[in-house]
């Protein structure tokens, strides 16, 4: 089996023109970081947490140091990540000073027999398990305040059903050498949160699902409209009825949209190696290794591919 890696940099509003090589570069790190992982004999779950952990040290992302801020100013980050060997999971929820939430939710799969810990409960666990604490301040980046501040002055004060301002979430899949594929998705959530708000990112079967018989994917965007159609899920589903990863992904995204005019978007891996990266928000910056090649996106018709050493 061929192994694949396919990352995403969160489905967004928009990429600021300054910030887009910053982000080419983050989501092509991670890429060829996962790749290395399955390349080398590594399992999927070895290489999706590899790749989320780049991007959640990436402060270009909203996911660890680079999460968005809540309406108290503050970072509460949400994980999950998921081996599709046996369904095993792991997942956190509204976790502080923990600069890598996706190392946190596979010690929740491996160490618990919980899937998911959330708040406090979570931050004992971490002590537990050694974790290190890092201080908030370290999590936030002068982008992120910025951010708050918009949105604070923006449509953040009537709390609208639907941000104007979508800062995207990270994920990856993986299939690895043994046919065996895994998801992982990390995110800050949504600028101007209520304390404690959680989205579909922690949620198997919303913000990703992996199983060996179908395929990986991980998703990303409004996380209420994601939770409401189990995105992950429903793609999943329309693949168990023979539609390929490109039908499967239009067929859900479409249906969210049409629903309940949910924008987001989707990486799709299927267990023979097919992948897609699909979204209808404005923009998905995603990266997929394949046969010793990088291919990047950060929009439609934004596409380059290259040779891996």
């Amino acid at each position: 089996m061929n192994p694949v890696v396919l990352v995403h940099g969160g489905g967004a509003s928009s990429i600021s023109q300054d910030r887009k090589e910053r982000v080419r570069q983050g989501i092509s790190k991670a890429a060829t970081g996962g790749y290395k992982v399955v390349k080398e004999g590594g399992s999927a779950v070895d290489a999706v947490e590899e790749a989320v952990t780049i991007l959640e040290n990436d402060p270009e992302f909203n996911a660890g140091c680079g999460s968005v801020l809540n309406t108290e100013g503050e970072v509460e980050m949400d994980a999950s990540i998921m081996d599709g060997k046996d369904l095993s999971t792991g997942a956190v929820s509204a976790v502080r000073n923990i600069a890598n939430p996706v190392k946190l939710a596979r010690l929740v799969m491996e160490k618990t027999p919980h899937c998911f810990l959330t708040g406090e409960g979570a931050g004992r666990f971490a002590a537990e398990m050694g974790v290190p604490e890092v201080a908030m301040e370290e999590l936030i980046t002068e982008r992120s305040k910025k951010q708050l501040e918009k949105e604070k002055h923006g449509n953040g004060a009537q709390r609208s059903d639907y941000p104007k301002n979508l800062a995207g979430t990270v994920g990856a899949v993986a299939l690895d050498s043994k046919g065996n594929v895994a998801y992982a998705t990390s995110t800050g959530g949504i600028v101007n949160k209520m304390v404690g708000r959680v989205g579909d990112s922690p949620c198997v079967g919303s913000g990703g699902y992996a199983d060996n018989n179908i395929g990986a994917i991980s998703t990303t965007g409004h996380g209420e409209s994601i939770l409401k159609v189990n995105l992950a899920r429903l793609t999943l589903f329309h693949m168990e009825q023979g539609k390929t990863v490109e039908e499967a992904a239009d067929l859900s995204l479409g249906y969210m949209k049409s629903k309940i005019k949910g924008l987001g978007g989707l990486i799709l891996i299927s267990k023979t190696g097919d992948w897609a990266a699909k979204w209808t928000s404005t923009s998905m910056p995603w990266a997929a290794a394949k046969d010793n090649k990088l291919h990047v996106g950060l929009d439609v018709g934004d596409t380059t591919i290259t040779d891996l050493p």
